[in-house]
Order: structure tokens, then sequence, then C-alpha cells
């Protein structure tokens, strides 16, 4: 057995991903205290305080990933995980919200080069040369499923770590928090990890330019659209530059000899069903943990803490659901295995849209059980689908790929339910109150408090009723893009050059 392979090596790796992954959402519940701080950013900075980690996290995955083969995947995790530490610790001193989220963008650029990297060395610690036929394969495969739920687990236990942390009733103590739990990583990484074969490809420095700026125009596209509007001249134009820039992407990957990622493997029905059903599934999930600290504190009145312990039943629905998921999976087909996750992740934002301010906490939390139920049904055979679509020299950049669909979910559900919130909610409100965006602004305003919860809830439940509607829909294609099964040794990838 290769060094780290065991018990250390997964324990490693689950820190690194707890601490990448949980960053997105610990601020969830300090967005009413990020509103009403010293600071007080407007509703659109507060979507970019959440989003600006997500933006540069997702633009710079496959790039990081791909990189990672070429130039060895500890090292790459190791630097990564330091740039985050340095981010965090400027958010934690942050002055002024454009010095914030300027450290959350940093800590971004570190996230990005830790997740690809974490899967990449799980898959290639611990191998077994007598292991009888199929043996790697299942290894593999369960490999594969215990990331997919530590990244989903971790989103949830970032918003319970978050909470504990906000207790103190600063939003800066997460970021402090998070730089000694870096430096524990790093040290445990540095122990466990093993070093293993570098890619022998040649960097694609232009590819990776091409595909980070595409992505990066098209999360800006997605994040800026509360604050101007889908038709906005500035979403317009970053949504049409995201085009063009992908567009050459696309051109210089079939040209090129060894491209960062050949685009040629998206036209795998495999792949695309495995991209797009993890995207709506974090889009799903992260709709809800965007609105999830707003209504436990302010329509339930919940602490902090208090709302963060409220969410650990979401936290044991994605630590069981994965098991159930690979067990159909294996008896019925994929298809059968993500469906059922789709479908349950569509009836649980369903059930948390109809919900008001009236509702108490055991109807919310049957509501976010199911999404997190979903999650965790559909995750692991998507995530399984993704990485596989690559050979295992382009684990990293396979990972990055499947990771990079997953933030754009994230960040899409974010900005979805954001925006959809924010103008329902102002829409709802008397005319005299003008357009605060906010509750703790509009109660600032002078507006009646129970006026306020129910245009926040009204407006909540149509934004997680849409989301609901494009999962249950756009699953559809998913399901029918799937294989049913997939026999041992087969391989997804059907582009040339391999990707990386």
């Amino acid at each position: 057995m290769t060094r780290g392979g065991g018990g250390a090596l997964t324990a490693a790796m689950g820190l690194c991903v707890s601490l990448v992954v949980g960053m997105v959402s610990a601020l969830n519940l300090g967005i009413p205290l990020l509103s009403a701080s010293a600071l007080h950013p407007s509703a659109g900075s507060v979507v970019w305080v959440v989003d600006g980690y997500v933006a540069v996290f997702a633009c710079l995955l496959v790039p990081a990933g791909a990189l990672a083969d070429r130039l060895g995947r500890k090292g790459t995790l190791l630097a990564g995980l330091s740039v985050f530490g340095l981010g965090s610790a400027l958010c934690a001193l942050a002055p002024a919200t454009g010095v914030l989220i300027g450290g959350r963008m940093l800590s971004g650029v570190g996230a990005a080069a830790v997740l690809p990297s974490t899967l990449a060395l799980l898959l290639s610690g611990g191998s077994e040369p007598a292991d009888p036929p199929g043996a790697a394969g299942r290894r593999r495969g369960r490999r594969i499923a215990a990331w997919s739920s530590m990244t989903g687990l971790a989103a949830v236990l970032g918003n319970v770590g978050g909470g504990a942390a906000l207790q103190t009733g600063s939003w800066r103590v997460p970021f402090a928090a998070a730089v000694p739990l870096t430096a524990v990583a790093v040290a445990a990484t540095a122990l466990a990890a093993p070093r293993v074969p570098r890619h022998p490809g040649r960097l694609d420095p232009a590819g990776a330019a091409l595909l980070t700026a595409g992505v990066l125009a098209l999360l800006f596209a997605v994040i800026a659209a509360p604050r101007y509007g889908w038709l906005g001249a500035p979403v317009v134009v970053a949504g049409t530059l995201s085009v063009l820039l992908l567009a050459g992407w696309v051109v210089h990957g079939c040209r090129a000899r060894t491209p960062l990622l050949d685009p040629r493997i998206l036209a795998a029905p495999a792949v695309r069903a495995g991209a797009l059903g993890m995207a709506l599934t974090f889009a799903g999930m992260f709709a809800v943990m965007y609105l999830n600290g707003q209504f436990l504190q302010y329509v339930r009145g919940f602490s902090v803490l208090g709302s963060g312990l409220r969410l650990l039943p979401m936290a044991a629905a994605l630590y069981l659901a994965p098991r159930g998921g690979a067990a159909v999976a294996r008896r019925y087909g994929r298809r059968a295995g993500a469906g059922a996750g789709l479908l349950v992740l569509a009836a649980g934002l369903a059930v948390v849209g109809t919900l008001d301010a009236h509702t108490g906490y055991p109807g919310y939390v049957s509501g976010v059980v199911l999404v997190a139920a979903g999650c965790g049904l559909a995750g692991p055979v998507l995530s399984e689908v993704l990485v596989t679509a690559l050979p295992a020299s382009g684990a990293g950049t396979g990972s990055g790929l499947q990771s990079l669909a997953r933030e754009l979910g994230s960040a899409i559900g974010v900005a979805v339910a954001g925006s959809l919130t924010a103008a329902g909610f102002d829409a709802r409100l008397p005319a005299g109150v003008g357009d605060p965006g906010t509750v703790p602004a509009a109660l600032a305003a002078g507006a009646d408090r129970v006026t306020v919860l129910d245009a926040f809830t009204g407006s909540a439940g149509n934004a997680l009723r849409a989301v609901a509607v494009a999962v249950a829909v756009l699953g559809l294609l998913v399901v029918r893009w799937l294989p049913g099964r997939r026999p041992a040794g087969q391989n997804a990838h059907t582009g040339t050059g391999g990707g990386g």
C-alpha cells in the first residue's frame, strides 16, 4: 500500500474539504450581522461577499486541477492552503467592504488549488497491486462517493461552525478561526498525503486564460443580476463576453495538441449529465442555504448558534442519503439513483417554498431535510460519472471539472434566490418604505415588522418554488443523458487528447 492510503489521508483531505467548502456557507448565518455592522454593506455588496469567494473559486478550478496534475498535487494543495489562510486573515481584519470582498476572492484562489487536489490524492493513495478483478473500480467508486459526501456535509457543518463562531456577535470571528484551522490542515496534509507521479503534458496558458475569463464573466453576470436585473446592461455585456470567451476556448481546445481540457469530452452525454446534474444539485441546496440564516433569525427569532444547530438534521441527511443513492444505482442503474435524488431535491424546495412567517421549525426542517437528502442521493452518482470521464492521469482536471459544475451551481443558486427574493421583497412593501432590499433596512425605514416578515417569506417562497421547477424540468435532461449501467472498466471519456 502506498504511503498515505489509509484513514490519515482521508481525515486530512476531509479537513481540507471542510475548510474550503464550509467557508462558502459559514457566512450565510452571518448575513444579518454583516448587514447591520459598521461596514454598512448594500444588499448587492452582501451578495458579492458571499459569492465573490465562489466566483474566483469556481473559475480557477479546472486550471488549478490541471496545474496540480502537471506540477504535483501535494505541493499545489499545500500552496493553496497557504493562500486560503492568508485570505481568511485579510477578511478577519478588513476595515471596509471592498477589502472584505478582496480577501474573500484571495481565499477563493487558494480554495481552487485545494479542492481538486484532495480528490486526486484520495484516488491515487492506497492502491493494492494484488487486488482481485473489479476491486480497484469499486474502491475508486467508494472514494468518490466519500469525497462527494464530504463536500455536502462541509456545506452544512460550515453553517453550524459559522453559527458557533458568530455567536460572539462579530462576523469576523469565522475568518479568524479559519487561520489556525488552515495551519492544522497544512501540517496534516504534509504528513499524510503521498507524492504521486506528475502528468507529463505541457501547460496550456492560452486555454487556461480563455476558460478562466469566460467562467468569470459568466459568474459576474449571475452575481450582478440581483443588483442590475437579468436584462441590465452590465449583465448582458458580461453574459455576451462569456459566450465569446468560452467559444474561443472551445476552438482553441479542439486545435491544441495538449489542451487544458479537451472540449470534445463535453459531447459525451454522461459528461453533460454529470455536469448539469451537479450544478442543479448545488443550485438547489445553496438557494436554501442562502435563505436559511435569514429565515431562522429574522422570522423564527433564533440566535446565530441556535440557527446553526437547527440545521444539523441536514447534516444527518447528507451523511445517510449517499448510501441509499449508491444502493439504488447498483440495483436499478445510475438513471434511477440520480433521478430519485433530483426528484427528492425538487420536492424539498417546493416544501420550503410553501412556508410563511407563521410556520414553525418542524415544518421548516422537514423541507430542508428533503433538500439535503436529495443532494445526498444524487451527488455521489453524478460525481462518479463526471470524474471517471477522464483517465487517472487527469484526475486533478476531472475533479476540477466536477467541482466547477458544483460551484457554478452554488453561485447560480445564491444569485437566483437573492435576486428573486430581493425583487419580490421590495415589491411587497408599502410604497413609502422605498426599496430597502433587506429586512434590517426595511425595519429601520419604519415598516411594520409583520408586514416586513410576510414580504420576506412570500418573496423567498416564490424564489424557492422557481428553483424547484428548474430542478425538476432540467433534471429530466440529466436522467435522459445518463447511462443506465456502466460495465466495469468502461470510461465515459470519448475525446482525444485526454484533456490534461
